[in-house]
């Protein structure tokens, strides 16, 4: 199975990420999480991106706030997928980060999660590598049936707790 790479641009995405890494550990996909800014690290994430084909990754994700260069300048450097999370600052609320993830130049696609959006980002990757893991499908479709479970369930409650 192909890993997942994710690049925060700052430790302080960490909460973040970690919803992301909970989620990928929670199917099984192998991942590796980096730190490096697209503004004070620009030659090594430069480099990651350049060799995460050779290095086994199948998709990226790329979180970061402010400025949000990051996920455009992974993307910049490689043809493998590439996910944009979005992080709020207290600036913008997001919003700034947001706008700069999302609004990409034709040719360098970034796919954009909502703001904070560890988990989705997550899910996203794992139904891309799923297009060629028929194991991985199963397990994105036992998570949606028992997604959709929990919240039948909580309808069947209602009208008791009422």
């Amino acid at each position: 199975m192909k890993k997942v790479g994710i690049i925060m641009g700052s430790d302080s995405d960490l909460p973040i990420i970690k919803k992301a890494t909970d989620m990928l550990k929670s199917l099984d996909i192998p991942f590796e999480v980096h730190i490096y800014s697209a503004h004070r690290t620009p030659v090594e994430a430069r480099d990651f991106a350049l060799n995460a084909r050779e290095n086994g990754f199948g998709v990226l994700i790329a979180a970061a706030g402010m400025a949000a260069h990051l996920a455009g300048a992974i993307a910049a450097n490689t043809t493998l997928p590439v996910i944009g999370i979005p992080c709020k600052s207290t600036n913008l609320d997001g919003m700034d980060a947001l706008l700069s993830t999302v609004q990409m130049p034709t040719g360098i696609p970034v796919a954009t999660v909502a703001i904070n959006g560890g988990a989705n980002a997550a899910l996203l990757a794992a139904q891309i590598i799923a297009v060629e893991d028929k194991e991985l499908a199963q397990k994105l479709d036992a998570k949606r049936a028992s997604d959709a479970a929990a919240v039948l369930k909580k309808d069947s409650e209602v009208m008791n707790n009422l």
